[in-house]
């Protein structure tokens, strides 16, 4: 049987160089992340899907998209749905 021997180098030290490059990539990622911050609210746009539903965009990630009869009846409800609001505001999550 023969013995093998498993080298272990320890780690070398990033140069200075590469020090500075992912400094200056830190940087200008914190740059651009305060600059997506303060961008404005997108604002809230209506389209027609293939299907002929009214698509929401600008309040989520993703559409609220309802048949017009379906948008009928929600906005039908809208001092329903205010009130609601209202009385259980404490017990809602609130995105900003």
């Amino acid at each position: 049987m023969s013995a093998t021997l498993n080298v272990v180098s320890k780690p070398s030290t990033p140069g200075p160089r590469i020090l500075e490059d992912l400094q200056a990539e830190v940087n200008r990622l914190k740059a651009e992340n305060e600059a997506l911050k303060q961008r404005p609210a997108q604002k809230v746009t209506l389209k027609i899907s293939d299907k002929g539903c009214l698509s929401l965009y600008g309040i989520g990630r993703w559409p609220v998209t309802l048949y017009p009869s379906q948008w009928q009846v929600v906005l039908s409800h809208a001092d329903q749905i205010t009130a609601f609001i209202a009385e259980n505001k404490t017990k809602l999550a609130w995105k900003e």
